[in-house]
């Protein structure tokens, strides 16, 4: 199914960026929003340029800021006439071990990553409920399939949450029009991870964002990508002994 309005948070930089331009790629409008709008004006005037037929609008948008979540989907869905799809991207990575003083950015990082999210999830099903249809996309991470150490600690924590939240979210509208689908990215290199450059299979961000658009346009419960090696690498990932893990975090 061809979805023509897409809003796409955190869409600044990293993989809302290179998703944005995939989606324009293939003729979708898009509501794009970001705190830094700078950026978004630079990505809307490159689509513009690039994909002269699609439209895109700009708003401002701190996903920490709940209630402007709220006010920033219903005037998209104004702006659009109806959205049909929404990407919960926006995320961050900071933070650190558990009791090594790093209280403050591992906080922000589930807040960030688990109450923003659920606010922008809240916001989007509340205009598909109203609608009885449409699209509501989770980007989670394959880090949510086990606990990892240090600074991935909290964070895994955050995407496995925003898994389950999904889950939840999925079977409580299964059987209705409305389609919800959790991403599971494994390492594609943005801003976000410019620390881990050893990581394995790690892909560029354009070759990432196609597989990830590709995987999210068949609108599938759960999806892990690049498919290769990732939809395999989870099913051993699952079971793999607590000694091995803590070497490869």
């Amino acid at each position: 199914m061809h979805r023509q309005n897409i809003i796409i948070t955190g869409a600044s930089s990293g993989l809302g960026q290179g998703m944005a331009l995939e989606f324009a790629k293939q003729g979708s409008n898009l509501g794009l929003c970001a705190r830094r709008t700078d950026r978004l004006e630079e990505l809307k005037a490159q689509i513009n340029q690039a994909y002269p037929n699609v439209t895109v609008w700009i708003l401002a948008l701190d996903v920490n800021d709940h209630q402007q979540v709220f006010e920033v989907f219903k005037q998209f869905n104004t702006l659009m006439g109806s959205v049909d799809r929404v990407i919960v991207n926006a995320g961050m990575g900071k933070g650190g071990s558990i009791g090594t003083g790093l209280f403050e950015a591992n906080k922000q990082t589930a807040q960030t990553n688990f109450v923003a999210a659920l606010a922008q999830c809240e916001a989007a099903m509340q205009i598909f409920r109203q609608q009885n249809f449409g699209h509501l996309v989770t980007v989670s991470s394959i880090s949510a399939l086990r606990g990892f150490r240090r600074a991935m600690t909290v964070y895994a924590a955050t995407k496995a949450g925003l898994s389950s939240l999904t889950e939840g979210i999925r079977l409580d509208v299964m059987n209705t029009p409305i389609n919800v689908t959790c991403v599971h990215p494994g390492y594609i290199k943005t801003d976000i991870n410019d620390h881990a450059d050893g990581a394995p299979f790690m892909v560029d961000a354009e070759t990432g964002c196609r597989a990830m658009v590709k995987a999210i346009n068949k609108e599938p419960a759960n999806c892990y990508v690049p498919s290769y090696p990732w939809a395999f690498i989870q099913l051993i990932l699952r079971v793999l002994p607590d000694k091995i893990l803590r070497k490869m975090s």
